[in-house]
């Protein structure tokens, strides 16, 4: 074949499935609550469609172009027949008006209506090359309304036989032959009820279980949805009352540190003062300038801590936010605590909140230092480990059996006096961490000290960026 029309055969052939997708589409787009309902909704109008349009061309080519005479009881069965068709073309406006039940039962009525008195006028063996269109009408009963309909449908079917038999016995004094055909055909329409009985009960259960597991599995997501809504209220004010507690920690040595900076400043001053020298004069002014800004960083710093607010992931130096946060640990730990930070050079930038990730590194140093009552040291250590930026919190302390180590990033466990302690702080650091992609791990050993180690993986370091 060639290519142009074989190009052609597909164009068309992709045309005409597009026009019956969009007529399915049509026909499903009825305003129907019920989803068994709806989806059967497109049968019931295919087949209403096909009962209004089939027997009423049948008939037109019967009465205008077959020059044949009519046979007795012909055009009762004309005008029986087009009252379905009719019956059916109103079923299918009704469907697509929302009102299914209503066009399911109108086409059964009509249906039990006529086939009993078109038996009756014609006998069985004017009607068996109709009975076909029967099943249609069990199928209709069985799918779209239910088993009563379909077994009410059965003893319909099976009365009109009973009694067209007992026409064309009157009509022909014996019709042994026709008898055998009717109780034949009632036994296949008894076969085809009990299969369309359990295909449709099945059917219909299969739905509901679908519906009830459906409903079921909205529910669960809105709960779920609630619950991590909440789960996420919950661990905002976690963090919230975290960072309270840091400055509940922090506020005897901002105190502190307030006085010495006010201390130096006082000092500037009265040497300024009491200095005729213009140029000892401005040295003071810088010094109190520099004590100053001391203060205001100090104050910006706390503000930031405290301020409540979401999360929000930038790019800064580990190394240089460790540094900046020694006056603050000094502070948090007394001057009985050496503190060290080790970076190692050429650390990549961290994609991480900065607020969040001073909270965590206080957290971990109150614990350190409640591990060091009488003094100790502290390490803070940034290097890389495979591909991986580390951060290594130490402390020289009391260190921590293996039990109680297994349970360290527990929530609300603590090994602290009653009201000493929330048991929150690493857990929160832990989830901190995790929640950007981290992992947080720890070691420790009796009378040696523990050691948090935070790692930041490559996808939140700087040179993962392009």
């Amino acid at each position: 074949m060639d290519d142009k029309v074989t190009t052609a055969l597909t164009i068309q052939l992709a045309k005409g499935l597009g026009s019956w997708r969009q007529m399915f589409k049509w026909l499903r787009s009825v305003p129907i609550a019920d989803a068994v309902d709806r989806r059967n909704a497109a049968m019931l109008q295919l087949i209403s469609f096909l009962l209004a349009a089939l027997p009423t061309g049948a008939w037109c080519y019967r009465a205008f172009l077959v020059d044949i005479p009519w046979r007795s009881g012909e055009i009762a069965n004309m005008v029986l027949s087009l009252s379905v068709s009719l019956v059916s073309a109103t079923s299918f406006v009704l469907v697509r008006k929302g009102r299914f039940k209503a066009a399911s039962y109108a086409l059964l009525c009509v249906f039990v209506a006529t086939v009993i008195p078109a038996y009756l006028i014609s006998g069985f063996g004017a009607q068996r090359f109709e009975q076909p269109v029967l099943a249609i009408w069990m199928a209709i009963a069985a799918l779209v309304v239910g088993r009563a309909a379909l077994w009410a449908m059965f003893f319909s079917i099976a009365v009109a036989f009973a009694l067209g038999i007992g026409v064309d016995i009157g009509k022909q004094g014996s019709a042994v032959e026709l008898a055998g055909d009717a109780a034949f055909s009632a036994a296949m329409f008894l076969m085809i009820s009990v299969v369309l009985d359990r295909t449709s009960a099945a059917l219909r259960e299969s739905l509901q279980e679908a519906k009830a597991r459906g409903d079921a599995l909205v529910v669960s997501n809105q709960r779920l949805s609630e619950e991590m809504a909440e789960r996420e209220r919950t661990f905002t004010q976690l963090i919230q009352a975290q960072k309270m507690e840091a400055v509940g920690r922090l506020a005897s040595g901002i105190a502190h540190d307030f006085g010495n900076v006010l201390a130096v400043a006082s000092g500037y001053v009265h040497i300024g003062l009491n200095s005729p020298d213009e140029t000892k004069m401005q040295e003071s002014l810088k010094g109190v300038d520099l004590a100053v800004k001391r203060a205001t960083l100090l104050n910006r710093r706390l503000l930031s801590l405290v301020r409540q607010e979401k999360g929000a992931e930038e790019w800064f130096d580990p190394g240089e936010a460790l540094r900046s946060m020694l006056p603050m640990i000094r502070q948090l730990m007394g001057a009985t605590v050496k503190i060290e930070v080790i970076v190692n050079e050429g650390l990549p930038a961290v994609f991480f909140d900065r607020l969040q990730f001073d909270l965590m590194v206080l957290n971990v140093a109150a614990n350190a230092d409640h591990a060091m009552p009488d003094g100790g040291e502290f390490f803070l250590r940034a290097y890389m480990d495979d591909d991986a930026l580390v951060l290594g919190l130490a402390d020289s302390g009391e260190g921590m059996q293996d039990e109680v180590l297994a349970q360290a990033f527990d929530p609300f466990f603590t090994t602290k006096a009653r009201g000493e302690g929330s048991g929150l702080g690493l857990s929160v650091v832990r989830d901190l961490v995790e929640r950007a992609g981290g992992s947080v791990n720890a070691e420790s050993r009796l009378g040696i000290g523990t050691t948090i180690f935070v790692r930041f993986p490559d996808h939140l370091l700087e040179q993962s960026r392009a």
